[in-house]
């Protein structure tokens, strides 16, 4: 699952909070330092090079010691040896959102990537959104059918940045109604945990590999290890995929749940 590292992760379903409390992003705040926090914004997902502006204004306003952007747009600035170093004073570092590939194809394997694994693995606490979920775990979600019957052809999978093991994410997850193509994840591999996050919630992740749930919505945990049977070898790609005894967890705020031991913990009343 998560592997003992000192980092947190913050991984959010997109769409949060900006404008009124930005539970979410106080949150990450907090857990980077608070008013020490020195955060670098990764906006690499987006062409946009203004794409981590609102989120360096925000951080800014909420007192950081050090906020500041980097848009690197492709490889050859991103193996800079200018970078090697580019965390090495960081407390939180920020993905945008935006395409997930971009991310893993200009930083996989790079100076400014090889730089990112080490801050983590130092204690930084490491967030994204929207695509910036996506690419936390080692296989991520590129792609596929929203708000379709769950089948070979619903799902799209490539590398991810690996710092989350045996956990696939998805984004968006309610509001776009992504429940069949989490589901079809499980269907190729049961062992693989899905994890669904709605929009404006978050999951926390400590370094024990249990995380919180922040935010206004839910996040969806499919477990297949359980599962009893799956047709998914042997249906062609457009035929639904059978799958059954998976265990679903629907979880909101406050809820906790234990990525090595697949256990829920209640909320403290």
């Amino acid at each position: 699952m998560v592997e003992k590292q000192r980092g947190y992760l913050v991984i959010i379903g997109g769409a949060e909070d900006k404008d009124d409390d930005c539970d979410i992003l106080q949150r990450f705040f907090t857990l980077a330092g608070g008013r020490k926090a020195r955060i670098v914004i990764l906006s690499t997902a987006s062409s946009d090079p203004h794409a981590g502006e609102q989120y360096r204004r925000i951080f800014t306003g909420f007192g950081a010691e050090d906020v500041r952007v980097l848009a690197v747009q492709n490889r050859e600035e991103a193996n800079q040896s200018q970078y090697n170093n580019s965390f090495s004073e960081s407390t939180g570092i920020f993905f945008t959102g935006g395409d997930q590939l971009r991310i893993t194809g200009i930083l996989g394997g790079s100076t400014l990537g090889s730089a990112l694994q080490k801050s983590y693995r130092q204690g930084a606490v490491i967030a994204g959104t929207s695509a910036g979920a996506s690419v936390m775990s080692e296989t991520m979600l590129i792609g596929g059918l929203d708000d379709a019957t769950p089948s070979k052809e619903t799902i799209r999978m490539a590398p991810g940045l690996g710092l989350l093991k045996d956990v696939v994410v998805d984004q968006h997850f309610a509001q776009r109604g992504r429940i069949g193509r989490l589901l079809a994840v499980v269907a190729h591999n049961p062992y693989i945990l899905g994890v669904g996050i709605d929009e404006d919630t978050a999951i926390l992740i400590d370094q024990s590999g249990e995380f919180e749930v922040s935010g206004s919505g839910t996040v969806t945990i499919l477990d297949g290890r359980q599962v009893t049977h799956s047709n998914v070898s042997e249906s062609s790609p457009d035929q639904p995929l059978a799958l059954t005894d998976v265990k679903v967890h629907i979880l909101p705020k406050n809820y906790r749940f234990n990525l090595y031991k697949r256990i829920v913990s209640m909320p403290a009343k």
